[in-house]
């Protein structure tokens, strides 16, 4: 979501409610700081948007610089399918905890693939280990991939 789109919401929300300015504010922000907001120059932090969400019965809003996590998921399990370990990788971005789990089978999988691909031998080390490590959490916790990583059987 931008800037502009989160204070379109903001703003409609507010009007909805056929709140002004000063009267959603109150003393937490200044009136001044609400209608950046609103117009897309400005970016609420955390607290700020918290605090807005509450006022104006929204449901929770994420900041436009997060990426969904579902979304970056989806393209890390399928550049693993393609064979794009490296681009699978890019699931170590992900913070969501819902998708952990997800999260740590792919990212063993990646570093699995990367390692057998490595011809540098620390790198190749790294690689494996990083497998293993991630072989071994969550609910897709594999012992066998583990092994296979640490063992060098690949």
């Amino acid at each position: 979501m931008t800037a502009e789109e989160l204070g379109r919401m903001i703003k409609e929300a507010r009007i909805a409610k056929k709140m002004t300015q000063s009267e959603v504010v109150g003393s937490f922000i200044t009136r001044n700081m609400l209608s950046q907001i609103e117009s897309g120059s400005a970016t609420p932090s955390i607290r700020t948007l918290k605090y807005l969400t509450e006022v104006l019965d929204l449901p929770p809003i994420r900041l436009g610089d997060e990426e969904d996590g579902a979304d970056l998921l989806f393209r890390c399990k399928k550049a693993l399918a393609e064979g794009d370990f490296a681009a699978a990788t890019e699931c170590e971005r992900l913070t969501d905890e819902r998708l952990s789990d997800e999260r740590a089978a792919v990212l063993a999988r990646a570093y699995l693939g990367l390692s057998a691909a490595e011809k540098d031998g620390e790198k190749r080390a790294q690689y494996a280990k990083k497998a293993a490590e991630m072989a071994r959490i969550g609910l897709y916790a594999n012992e066998e991939l583990a092994e296979k990583a640490v063992g060098g059987k690949m």
